[in-house]
């Protein structure tokens, strides 16, 4: 895979015109964006299909999670977009219905195992009677069993997931942050090479690049970085 190719920016930006400035600005240093919850509810999802037509992969990452009809409809229509990949939670109902809504299609998903802003004690909190790493554990086998096409979790999991999924199965890993980098809201980081090391695919960076000075330098040394760990 191109070194390139596994670096997903996280367009978390608040209009379409600031996604649109910023992936002019980054012109060939990134192929690969994601459009979360911030831009899709501002007409992110009408970009997504103009960065397919302009040769870019788009991971819609709107984390479905419904009774399985309404999810299939939403994974059909994600699918018309021309995505690449589409997350879902890892709860096996909801697995069931994207993995079969999406057959015939190019679309990937991703399930979302536990976010990376989790530790074991906001499991916990949410009355769960896992740690982090057993849920997620749990949650990639279902995954792998029902059809998944790859995983959404930390770079931390990265290791362990991986025996547990195989060599076919993506791994996405967020909650990445170049050394130097503030954590901001994440629990559980990572730095690009550690990543990959760990078993990564395709890293998920946001602010580093967004709000670095130059961002096309910020993408251009994240990539290198990714093609020095991958030699």
């Amino acid at each position: 895979m191109n070194p390139r190719d596994r670096l997903i920016l996280a367009l978390d930006v608040p209009s379409v015109a600031a996604a649109e400035t910023m992936v002019t600005r980054l012109g060939d240093a990134v192929s690969f964006y994601k459009i979360g919850y911030q831009l899709a509810f501002a007409g992110g999802l009408a970009l997504a299909e103009r960065l397919v037509r302009a040769n870019k992969q788009v991971f819609v990452d709107l984390k479905l999670h419904d009774i399985g009809n309404t999810v299939a409809k939403g994974v059909e229509s994600v699918a018309k977009l021309g995505a690449t990949f589409l997350t879902v939670h890892a709860y096996p109902q909801t697995m069931h219905a994207a993995v079969d809504a999406r057959s015939g299609s190019n679309l990937r998903i991703l399930a979302v195992t536990v976010l990376t802003s989790y530790d074991d004690a906001d499991l916990a909190a949410a009355g769960y009677d896992f740690t982090v790493s057993e849920l997620v554990a749990e949650r990639a086998a279902q995954a792998r069993d029902i059809g998944i096409d790859g995983l959404v979790c930390s770079a931390e999991e990265a290791a362990s997931v991986r025996p547990i999924v195989g060599s076919s199965m993506a791994l996405v890993t967020p909650g990445i942050r170049p050394a130097g980098s503030a954590s901001g809201d994440q629990k559980r980081i990572m730095t690009p090479a550690a990543a990959i090391a760990a078993g990564a695919d395709y890293l998920v960076i946001g602010r580093p690049i967004l709000e670095a000075a130059d961002p096309k330098a910020a993408a251009e040394a994240i990539v290198a970085e990714i093609a020095n760990a991958t030699r």
